[in-house]
């Protein structure tokens, strides 16, 4: 589904691109419960398709029954990982040079041979790439799978979850997570295999020369038919996540949002739901701090060494991001149980698990401005008899700001929605939002419902801002990301 929009924002400039291509990567930073949610919002039980059919059909059963299959399960998963294909592929294509396809065409091949033959190969290290690492995402999921899936469709990240939490066999779900080790390890070494393929299998070219304005109405009739299929395949979910967090039974209100402040049992022990913001907010900025010093320390070993020890470390500082959540976070718990590192009662713990989660995308944030640095400004510098902190002070850190402030958005956004990780480590008088959704959803009831709605909208929101903020001052490259 992504590969015409790849097409479309590599070879075509038109209004609103750079909104639309901002937007399409919202719902991959979005929390994976939140997106469950979403779904949920629109096409679940009590979603707003099924109550406006019942409305306008006069039917007494929700006419569209998607709870707990695994169509429910594979449209979520397409919404979340689309913008990994969109960005990948269409940054790759976007800097193919256009005379290779000229050539083709001069030469008497008709466009489809033209694609078969000389785009498509092309492009085939970046279409791996992104297939390996959309298929690495859903291996790994979580939160969707629990909340959308049921226990029909358990998969090995909730059967890990099972094992720990209601069956208590430590045993057991170590050993399945050491298999999935394993598996995502292998998985993210043919990934960063192939990343380093699709950058440099050719010489990029500007995309002021591969890029046009659209001319015709075949030309504009296809972007546009593309841009309504994103506005409905990744708009429509989160629309109506915020309407269902709106709408009750009188109508328009902001019941549930008001609600979120409230102590209905009036308990010593309740935690208000708005006090679970606080605790995130504060769990990310301890995060972003920790992710952003370890991140930038295998960044700069990454981008400055070139040996087999590298090779192997790339794939290894990435595990974080194909190991789900869920094996992280049972690791902690097991792995610091005992003096002198005895954190399961530590507050410590939750920034410490997100930190492991966050500190891949800090790196992959940094390593495109520090592999594209000259190294003969360093040297420069040391020759004029500058020492190595202030060729790091003067030179490295102005050239690489812009990526570690988008290292620091993209842990801390991070950080707010991490679930799976969370729900081992978290202690019940200090949740964070999405575990405080995914209570909401555990229990019966329209308040609870809304509740969740209103809690997932307020994490949506700040997730989007944070992110589409970011996009200012990403650091583009090939093959990154």
């Amino acid at each position: 589904m992504a590969l015409p929009s790849a097409f479309v924002f590599a070879r075509y400039r038109f209004p609103g691109k750079s909104l639309l291509q901002a937007f399409s990567t919202v719902p991959f930073v979005l929390p994976t419960v939140v997106v469950a949610t979403a779904f949920q919002a629109l096409l679940g039980a009590n979603g707003l398709v099924n109550e406006l059919l019942m409305a306008w059909f006069d039917l007494s059963v929700p006419p569209v029954r998607l709870n707990h299959t695994i169509w429910f399960i594979l449209l979520a998963h397409v919404f979340f990982n689309y913008t990994v294909v969109l960005r990948i592929v269409g940054g790759f294509w976007s800097r193919m040079q256009p005379s290779l396809t000229e050539a083709a065409s001069m030469l008497g091949a008709s466009p489809r041979q033209v694609f078969f033959r000389i785009t498509l190969p092309l492009l085939r290290p970046a279409i791996l790439t992104a297939g390996l690492l959309v298929f690495i995402f859903c291996f790994s999921s979580f939160g969707i799978i629990l909340i959308l899936g049921g226990p029909r469709f358990a998969t090995l990240e909730v059967e890990i979850y099972r094992q720990a939490v209601y069956i208590f066999n430590l045993p057991m779900a170590a050993a399945l997570s050491l298999i999935q080790i394993v598996f995502t390890f292998l998985l993210m070494w043919v990934y960063t295999t192939l990343q380093r393929k699709a950058t440099t299998t050719l010489d990029p070219e500007s995309v002021t020369h591969t890029q046009k304005r659209p001319v015709g109405w075949k030309e504009r009739g296809f972007i546009g038919i593309n841009g309504m299929i994103m506005i409905l395949l990744l708009g429509f979910p989160l629309g109506a996540l915020l309407i269902q967090s709106f709408l009750t039974e009188e109508g328009i209100s902001l019941i549930f949002f008001k609600a979120l402040f409230d102590n209905p049992v009036q308990s010593v022990f309740y935690v208000p739901p708005v006090k679970a913001v606080t605790y995130s907010v504060v769990f990310a900025l301890v995060t972003l701090a920790f992710a952003l010093v370890l991140g930038l320390l295998a960044a700069l070993y990454l981008a400055g060494k070139k040996n087999r020890l590298s090779l192997l470390l790339d794939p290894i500082f990435m595990l974080p991001l194909s190991t789900s959540a869920v094996t992280l976070g049972f690791g902690f718990i097991i792995a610091l149980d005992e003096p002198p590192l005895n954190l399961r009662t530590s507050l410590l713990l939750v920034p410490i698990a997100h930190t492991l989660v966050a500190f891949p995308f800090v790196v992959r944030s940094l390593l495109p401005a520090l592999r594209s640095m000259p190294a003969n400004l360093k040297e420069a510098a040391s020759l004029l008899g500058a020492a190595p902190h202030k060729v790091f002070l003067m030179i490295d850190l102005p050239i690489i700001g812009r990526a570690l402030l988008v290292g620091a958005v993209f842990a801390f956004t991070i950080s707010l929605g991490e679930f799976g990780a969370s729900v081992f480590v978290a202690r019940p008088q200090t949740p964070t939002m999405p575990l405080a959704i995914y209570r909401f959803l555990s229990q019966p009831g329209a308040m609870n419902h809304g509740q969740a709605m209103a809690m997932s909208s307020l994490l949506m929101l700040v997730t989007a801002v944070g992110f589409l903020s970011l996009e200012r001052f990403r650091i583009k490259q090939i093959g990154e990301f």
